[in-house]
């Protein structure tokens, strides 16, 4: 900001051998011989919650790994000179709302939207830290497939329309159900095109169960192409014809540029559609 670091009186009591602002008389009666006395005054201070909240989100931006080699030095910098006058401690990205704002620091409202922003995409890593946390578990099954879902919905071509878990129910009784994770449909008839099976796990071949579960939901959808989806290619590859269903597992890998990996997985998804037969 060009008006520097906002600054704002903030009540301070410390014991002090001469007397600053307004002497606590009541303990200064009770502790005659003590030389240093505590004293209630207001000090002058960047070291306020308008730039602690600044100096937390550089640190979590420093520390994300996202930054580029030419922006990280930036971020460093911005941080160490904050670091000197102000507390780091942790803030939840709620703070940044509903603060008040006037003449005095109106110019740290765009930057607090912008901690805001950065505080909610930021979060616990898998790397070894300085704090203690409890355990958790991430569905990373369940994860895989609304990643796949989202960057599908995201670049599909208008010809086709993505359904994420729809339930069928197959039998004469209709009550066996089931929730196929990905259903694309061709947009002009509606019809179903083709079912896919996210499976967040790296076999050396697709396990017959998982193969005859997503041969099932095509015939359930009257279609006639199934795909297992890993992200890691199987050392054997499945590439076949069960009945009038054509089955086969595409790799949508998580290990590399993703935008690279959608474009190659969406690729020979769409591939599919010239095997398809009447």
């Amino acid at each position: 900001s060009r008006k520097g670091l906002y600054r704002s009186y903030v009540p301070q009591t410390e014991p002090l051998p001469y007397i600053r602002g307004r002497l606590d008389v009541a303990q200064a009666v009770r502790t005659p011989g003590r030389v240093n006395h505590d004293c209630h005054f207001h000090e002058h201070t960047a070291d306020i919650e308008d730039n602690q909240i600044l100096v937390w989100t550089l640190r979590r931006i420093a520390r994300s790994g996202l930054c580029s080699e030419r922006t990280l030095p930036t971020i460093r910098r911005a941080y160490r000179a904050l670091q000197g006058l102000v507390t780091v401690q942790p803030f939840a990205p709620e703070v940044c709302l509903n603060r008040l704002y006037h003449r005095l620091n109106n110019d740290y409202e765009p930057l607090h939207a912008l901690c805001r922003f950065f505080l909610e995409q930021s979060g616990p890593t898998h790397a070894l830290g300085d704090r203690a946390m409890l355990p958790f578990l991430v569905d990373m099954a369940r994860l895989y497939e609304l990643f796949v879902a989202a960057w599908l919905t995201a670049h599909l071509p208008d010809t086709l329309r993505l359904k994420v878990q729809e339930r069928v129910a197959i039998g004469q009784s209709r009550q066996l159900k089931f929730d196929i994770d990905l259903v694309l449909y061709e947009a002009n008839s509606g019809a179903a095109w083709c079912v896919l099976d996210t499976k967040y796990k790296a076999p050396v071949s697709p396990a017959n169960d998982d193969i005859f579960q997503a041969v099932t939901y095509a015939e359930a959808k009257g279609c006639r192409q199934a795909v297992l989806v890993y992200p890691k290619p199987p050392a054997h590859p499945l590439d076949e014809t069960i009945g009038q269903i054509r089955i086969r597992s595409l790799t949508f890998g998580l290990d590399g540029d993703l935008e690279q990996a959608g474009s190659r997985f969406l690729a020979a998804l769409l591939t599919v559609d010239a095997s398809r037969t009447d």
